[in-house]
């Protein structure tokens, strides 16, 4: 594959898994050439392997968690700054091509050819990249528990039904949280949300993604009957609602006494110290007319 080229990374299983042929036969006729990936760790080779070759344009077909593999490759390969990214919703979420105005499959296909192009930060954690959020407690354990039966018979909502499964059983964080070098919060807490490409409070929505911040809600523990289970964290909280801590921030760190499982874009991990910090305005990306990159 020469430089200057155009490629696309497809996960044939994602979503509904029924999109690979059409969307193969779309790109190929706009001139990508497309290779399916076979599981998350070869998505991520996929992507290193384009990051060496200079790939000018890498389109991802997939949901959140395909597209942070790429992202991982890429990353790994020191390419972010290389290579422009172009997201093609095919997963049952697809958070990222949301905020970046992209409506469905086809309209994502026709962004990857044409749309307009804008630098965004990334996230770091655990030197692992993500573009979306990394969230922490309840809602992570909600994913977690989310099973692909969920997820095809409910979308979304699969989330939400896992999530209120977990809170009859979910134990609360003991969490200290650092933003800077100033404790904003040291207590009980339900979850903590860091978002890149996503607000958590004010009815969710976009976050500024190239204002070098991140937007960080600490969920105080609340008893079962009002607990927030994870679609609620993420589109129902007002500014100023009891029991939350809302802050923007560069970096930020959390400690637990016991290990947290922490979500980033779908990559799980679990640990007691958790360091996050932004790489301001290191990935371009493809967006639709939609895209607000300075949202209120």
């Amino acid at each position: 594959m020469q430089v200057g080229s155009r490629r696309c990374l497809l996960n044939p299983e994602s979503g509904t898994a029924d999109h690979a042929t059409y969307v193969r036969r779309r790109l190929e006729a706009r001139g990508f050439a497309v290779e399916e990936t076979e599981s998350k760790a070869h998505a991520v080779a996929c992507a290193r392997e384009a990051g060496r070759d200079g790939v000018s344009t890498l389109a991802v077909c997939g949901g959140d968690g395909t597209v942070n593999d790429v992202v991982r490759g890429l990353y790994d390969v020191d390419a972010l700054g290389d290579v422009t990214l172009a997201v093609v919703p095919g997963g049952t979420v697809n958070l990222l091509a949301g905020t970046l105005g992209i409506r469905d499959l086809d309209h994502g296909i026709e962004v990857a050819d044409t749309g307009a192009v804008e630098t965004v930060d990334v996230g770091v954690a655990a030197d692992q990249p993500f573009v979306v959020s990394a969230v922490g407690g309840l809602p992570a354990n909600a994913s977690t528990a989310a099973s692909d039966e969920l997820k095809t018979r409910f979308g979304t909502l699969a989330f939400l039904v896992s999530g209120a499964r977990e809170t009859l059983s979910f134990d609360s964080l003991d969490i200290r949280v650092t933003a800077g070098d100033q404790v904003v919060f040291d207590g009980s807490a339900l979850s903590v949300l860091v978002g890149n490409a996503r607000k958590f409070v004010e009815e969710g929505g976009q976050a500024a993604m190239a204002d070098g911040q991140f937007d960080v809600v600490v969920v105080e523990e609340m008893p079962p009957a009002n607990a927030v289970a994870e679609a609620a964290i993420h589109r129902l909280l007002a500014r100023g609602t009891d029991g939350v801590t809302h802050l923007r921030a560069e970096t930020v760190t959390i400690e637990g006494t016991e290990p947290v499982t922490f979500s980033l874009d779908g990559e799980l991990t679990r640990r007691n110290r958790l360091s996050l910090s932004v790489l301001p305005r290191a990935l371009s990306l493809r967006v639709g007319a939609g895209y607000d990159p300075n949202p209120s």
